[in-house]
This record gives structure tokens, sequence and C-alpha cells, in this order.
């Protein structure tokens, strides 16, 4: 993308001041550090924006806690009315959005571009929950009573996201928090935060067309620093954060400490198995995509492949002559099919695994490396790799961000399998390559994979957004996006109503006056 097309694309998202440091806006409040964003696409400047300071943080809070003052008055439906509007909008300016993300992130365009449609069809999902918003109705122990429960919102949510979906997982959140009643702050990865800002203008116009206050959608700035601010905060009792598990232990224990709310999305170490009644074509393409998609950079990218030894050097050859036909280069470039990792300290991280997987005893069979020169200049693009490894590897156990697949042979019957791909600390996405429905049935039952996500002859990366998204274990246990996953967004009351003249107390109970 030239510097002419990428600023065209700021302009079409009303970010006309950005590499001047300043933005205009609903709720970008920054006097703090200027923090730089450069493309790793071809290292250059995109721009930059201000950080925020406790002064600005507090300006932001006292802005949301006004606007959910009438925010939760509105009736839900209508609620779901300007998110409808918010996801109408979106769809008109897909095509940019996607190119920032891809520009600023490093995603392929057609990633990018499928990253806003995300945002769409939450927008879409969450206009019909806004209908649905349903509670139970229980019959009481004593005559004449009526007992119900319903849900209210429960005020500011707090998110914290990712850079490898700089849009996407926000919208996620904030579109189910909005038809809820909730009002949000947002903390985009500071190394996508023009993303934040294009998606602000967005929702911003929206609600100043409706006549809402600014304060249902706010957005701050910076480092985890700017986090904790949230984290810290009793007046936000939810905190949804998406990261690494090491950052979802630190807010899991700041929020609890305070007994607040957290929804955690942390780390995968997601693994495909492949049995001796697998498809082989769709096997592999599941395994490729899965592996060098995002370039690895997605929490359900495909970091193992567990392979009846019947089947390995098929597989294994397959995938050799697979990762020939890649075409690495600008993620602009519909051709290509891998981009560049995130930043150099990305690079240092793939590097460190390629080199821990050898000194372990791993064998790569197709090696990675660093790619420079013309198209290159930007020092992030790497190749997608390939070891053959053992589950127990310290290396294996731990997730690394980049493109790095490695091969596990398993013998025996597919419980076997199954063992190995439960055995790392992660639980977030599995998948099952097999026409043998006991195996699959195995796969998905009580002694088959401990993940929030198990699919069957489909690889482990992405998920739609009718079902709820998350997983288990060191992943954290959060559920976002579709099913009832509403309901973290939102307080349980019950209520009980006496329609009649008397008090009759629960459990038999006599007090009489």
């Amino acid at each position: 993308m030239e510097t002419l097309t990428i600023q065209n694309t700021l302009q079409k998202l009303n970010i006309q001041k950005i590499n001047s440091g300043t933005s205009t806006g609903a709720n970008f409040f920054g006097n703090g550090a200027e923090i730089s964003s450069f493309s790793p696409v071809d290292g250059k400047l995109i721009g930059k924006v201000t950080s925020t300071t406790k002064e600005d943080y507090e300006k932001v809070v006292k802005t949301a806690q006004s606007a959910f003052k009438t925010w939760r008055l509105m009736p839900a439906p209508q609620r779901g009315e300007i998110v409808r509007q918010f996801g109408n909008k979106l769809r008109d300016l897909k095509k940019p959005l996607g190119e920032l993300v891809s520009y600023e992130m490093g995603k392929s365009l057609q990633e990018g571009l499928g990253e806003v449609q995300e945002m769409i069809d939450i927008c879409d999902f969450a206009v019909g929950l806004s209908r649905q918003l349903h509670g139970l109705t229980m019959h009481s122990e004593r005559p004449g009573h009526r007992m119900y429960e319903q849900y209210h919102p429960l005020g500011i949510v707090g998110i914290i996201s990712a850079f490898n979906f700089p849009v996407a997982v926000w919208s996620w959140n904030t579109a189910l928090a909005w038809i809820s009643g909730d009002v949000c702050i947002w903390k985009a990865s500071e190394k996508a935060p023009l993303c934040s800002i294009a998606c602000q203008h967005i929702i911003a116009e929206i609600l100043k067309e409706n006549n809402l206050p600014e304060g249902i959608s706010c957005i701050i700035n910076g480092d985890y620093k700017v986090g904790e601010f949230m984290t810290t905060d009793k007046r936000i009792p939810l905190i949804s954060a998406t990261g690494s598990t090491r950052m979802g232990k630190i807010v899991a224990s700041t929020v609890g400490e305070r007994l607040g709310k957290s929804l955690l999305e942390l780390g995968g170490n997601n693994a495909i198995i492949i049995t001796p009644d697998a498809d082989i074509k769709i096997s592999i393409i599941g395994a490729v995509f899965g592996a060098v998609g995002t370039a690895g950079q997605r929490c359900t990218s495909t970091r193992r492949l567990i392979i009846h030894e019947s089947m390995y050097d098929l597989v294994k050859n397959t995938l050799i002559d697979a990762y020939k036909q890649l075409r690495i280069g600008n993620p602009l470039d519909e051709h290509n099919h891998v981009g560049p990792l995130i930043d150099k300290a990305a690079v240092k991280m793939y590097k460190a695994a390629l080199q821990k997987v050898v000194e372990e005893g791993g064998n790569l069979i197709v090696e990675g490396g660093v790619l420079s020169g013309e198209g290159y200049e930007s020092g992030c693009y790497v190749k997608p790799a390939i070891a053959e490894a053992e589950n127990h590897f310290e290396i294996v156990q731990h997730e690394t961000f980049a493109p790095i697949l490695y091969l596990l042979k398993y013998t025996g019957g597919v419980e076997n399998a199954i063992e190995i791909q439960n055995g790392v600390n992660q639980g977030l996405s599995s998948a099952i390559m097999t026409n043998n429905l006991r195996e699959a049935e195995l796969f998905l039952s009580q002694a088959g994979s401990d993940c929030g996500i198990a699919n069957v002859n489909i690889g482990t990366s992405g998920a739609e957004i009718g079902g709820a998204f998350g997983g288990e274990k060191d992943t954290g246990g959060g559920r976002e996006s579709g099913s009832d996953a509403w309901k973290i967004y939102m307080r349980r009351q019950t209520n009980t109503i006496n329609y009649t003249t008397e008090l009759p107390l629960a459990q038999g109970i006599k007090f009489d006056l």
C-alpha cells in the first residue's frame, strides 16, 4: 500500500490529523506520551497517538458513568437499533477499515476484510438478541406468590484487546454489552492503536446522529499501565481481557482482589489429530491454513499436528510440498498467503523458538528464517517452519505467536492421540480429522478434548459468531460472542412477588405478631 493510499484510507475513516499526534472524536483524551504506529508491512510510520494519563482516564470514566444513566433506561430493542445502525455503517466502511486492519496489524487483506465482516455479523446477532434477553419464571412454594429472574446491565465494561484482532474482539464484547445496557471503555493494543480510533469515530457519528451521550463508547490508549487504571477500578464491574496467559493471571488476580468480574480469552496451544481414517486433502488444507494464517498470530492457530504413525510420512511429505507453494509478502497483495509478524520483538521470539526446539532434540523439516531484501524492509517477514518434536518439549508446551508447526507422532488408538492433545496447559481450540464416527464421537465426549472448542473435519483456526468462543485451563475459561455469552455482561436478579394479603414465610416458619 502506497503512502497516498493509506492516507486516503485514514481520511475515509475520519482520521485526518493522526500524523500530528492528535485526534478528534468522542472520548479520545490523551495528554500522555506519544505512541507511534509503524506498519509491519513496510516499516513506515502510519501515525502517532497520545496515551491516556490518569487525569484523562478520570474524565473518561465520569463521561461513561453519566452516559450509563441514560443508556440503561432505553428499552433493549432500541439499544439494538443503535447497534444495527453501527453494523450498517461498518458495511459502508468495510473496505477502508479492512485495509487499515491489514496495514497496521499485518494480516492479509482478505483477513482484514473478514475481521470487519465479523464485526458486522456480531452486530446482526446482537440486534436479534436485544429482543431475547430472557429470564426464567419459577413456581414458588408459597401460595399466592410468583418468582422469576431478570437481568440488568452491569454498568461500565472495560475491554482490553490484543493486536492480532484489533477490531473484531472489541466488537464481540461491545455489541453484546451495548444491547445489555452497558457502556464500554476500550483499551486497544498499543501495537494497533489507529484501528481503535477508527472504530471510535464510526460509533461516535452514530451516537451523535441519535442524540445519545458520547460516553456510551469510550477509548483509552497506552501500555499495560493504562490497562491497570481499569483493572484496579471498582467502578468497572467487568473486565474483558484478551492476551497472553501471563497477562490474564495478573488481570484475574487484580480484578478478583476487588471482587470484580473478569472475562479472560488467553493463550492457545491448539492441535489437530489426524487419524488413519482422515481425508488427507482437507487435513492438509486445515493444517496449513491453521498454522500459517495471520502468520501464526491467532490464539486459535494450529501449533501441533498429532499424526498416527501409519499416516505420518504421507502427511509430512505432503505438508513439505504444500509449504513450498506458500507466497510470503505484502499482505495487501491478495496473491500472498503469509504476511509479516507484528514487530521485531515477535521475530526475536520466533527465532528463539526455532533454536529451542532444535536444542531439545527436534528436527526442522521445513527450516524457517527471517526474510530480507526488496519487499521485506520492515524486518518482520519470516518463513513458516515445521519441526518434528515431542509433546513434552518445553517449547512445545508453550505458545509461540509465530508460524511454527510441531509434528507429533502417535501410536495405537485415538485415545492416545487425545491424551497428547490434552497434555498441555492451554485449552482453547482442537480438531480431529477422521471419517470414523466412533473416533469423532469419542473426541467430542467427556473422555475427549478438554478444550472450549472441539471440531471434526475442520481446523482449529477461526470460529463462527453464533457459538460461544473461549477455552478452558490456562486459556482462562471466558466465553464471548454467541450462544448465551451475553449473560456475563449483566447481573442476575431473582424477584418474588406476593399478591395475597398474607405473608407466609419460607420453610413454614411461624412468626406471628
